[in-house]
């Protein structure tokens, strides 16, 4: 556990974990990594702390280089007309704060940084699919707007498990701290003892 402390307005970012995301294949068991962001977000709600439920709807205009028969695990393939919804592990509220992006990080041409400012936000812990796209854009994001960086490593998971350990390992410690679901919300509860 790196994890230090958990500020007094700290806020969770759950990122890509939408029903369209069931059919992408990723290197850990899918159903831990939503029941762990579930959990996450069942603690943040009962400290009454804001939990953000990032959907993606699309991808950025620009050229890329990997083609489209690349993407057929991607969960931005064919979708199911639920496909935006979050998945029913996050037990969604009224009081989540929903964000839908169309890049890789949720604060590109999204409201999550005025959100985030309005509810007084100094730390984020972040969870979600892809380690290696969402939810590192995401942190870098988060990192470079001045927020303290959590992330919750066993609440993410990529396609490989290559990627997602490189990403945990040398990018998640120069941008923030790094704990487990369990490690993250028994420092939630004793800081709010």
């Amino acid at each position: 556990m790196t994890i230090s402390t958990i500020d007094t307005r700290t806020a969770l970012i759950v990122v890509d974990l939408q029903n369209a995301i069931r059919a992408y294949h990723v290197a850990h068991p899918v159903e831990e990594v939503f029941a762990n962001a579930g959990a996450l977000a069942d603690a943040f709600r009962a400290y009454g702390l804001p939990v953000v439920l990032v959907n993606v709807a699309g991808r950025a205009p620009g050229r890329i280089e990997a083609q489209p028969g690349a993407q057929a695990q991607s969960p931005m393939g064919e979708r199911p007309a639920d496909a935006l919804e979050f998945v029913s592990e996050l037990h969604r509220t009224e009081s989540d704060h929903v964000v839908t992006k169309r890049t890789w990080g949720a604060f590109t041409a999204t409201d999550l940084d005025a959100y985030l400012r309005s509810e007084g936000v100094t730390q984020v812990v972040i969870a979600g699919i892809a380690t290696s796209a969402g939810v590192e854009s995401t942190a870098r994001q988060a990192h470079e707007f001045g927020y303290n960086v959590t992330l919750a490593t066993d609440a993410m998971s990529d396609r490989s498990a290559e990627a997602h350990d490189h990403v945990v390992s040398s990018v998640f410690p120069r941008i923030g701290e790094t704990g487990t679901t369990a490690e993250v919300s028994e420092l939630l509860a004793s800081t709010r003892a």
